[in-house]
């Protein structure tokens, strides 16, 4: 494991002491962000101990946050705190803060750690994906027919204008489950699910899940096909299953 895997782990071990301390407390102050998504007092503090930390242990580099942005820079962390905050304030245990690393453009790592679930999943550029330690692979399956299918929200299809490519893919696959958010991208690094389409993502959603998922094997790009984390949709695949979900959302 290099110093920035290292680091990051180390990022994630606070985070998880700082959500877990805070997770199901009946005192957690919530509040409702200008786009209608909540934001707990554990999200803005993971974020501020991240950002501490980066300041102090790697000067030089900077933080792209969900809550409170982005220093710029050409080696940024990007972090969001809190991914499924929805599920976190309601004491669902499937969350997770995720971690990325970008240097010149390029994402070189990705941390997703899930402490109510008691799992980790990393990886980093040419050394393969891990969960909790073990070598993980994407499925094999060929045909959408055999495929299962994740998402986050069918309601979120509908406001983008792609319901009707939601269908498409959902009513072709052999099951169609909403997991949402990180945990359906993990799914897939670890072969458990073959495809996923989501929107209304930022960069800090999918930065870190898109490392895992290639490093795993898979494939991860915007709806028109394009490899990034940044486009506000993605669909994430095992590859053999990518161009037809790109085909029914017209890619």
């Amino acid at each position: 494991m290099g110093p920035d895997l290292a680091f990051a782990h180390s990022l994630a071990d606070d985070a998880d002491a700082l959500t877990l301390g805070r997770f199901r407390a009946r005192d957690l102050q919530v509040a409702t962000k200008p786009d209608m998504t909540p934001v707990s007092e554990a999200d803005t503090a993971v974020e501020q101990a991240i950002r501490a930390r980066v300041a102090t242990e790697r000067p030089g580099e900077s933080v792209f946050g969900e809550e409170l942005g982005d220093d710029g820079g050409p080696v940024r962390w990007i972090v969001d705190p809190i991914d499924a905050t929805r599920n976190y304030v309601r004491g669902i245990p499937v969350f997770a803060t995720l971690i990325a690393l970008e240097r010149a453009g390029e994402l070189v790592l990705g941390v997703v750690s899930a402490p109510a679930l008691r799992r980790r999943w990393w990886a980093e550029r040419g050394g393969g994906a891990f969960a909790d330690g073990d070598p993980i692979h994407v499925s094999g399956v060929r045909r959408i027919e055999d495929a299962v299918f994740a998402y986050t929200s069918h309601r979120s299809f509908g406001e983008a204008g792609a319901e009707a490519a939601f269908e498409r893919l959902a009513g072709a696959a052999w099951v169609a489950r909403g997991y949402g958010d990180f945990w359906q991208y993990m799914l897939i690094a670890e072969g458990a699910a073959d495809v996923s389409a989501e929107t209304g993502v930022g960069l800090w959603d999918l930065a870190a899940p898109l490392v895992i998922v290639e490093e795993a094997g898979g494939r991860f790009t915007d709806w028109r096909g394009e490899r990034r984390a940044d486009g506000g949709n993605s669909i994430a695949s095992n590859g053999l299953l990518h161009d037809a979900a790109l085909a029914a959302f017209g890619g």
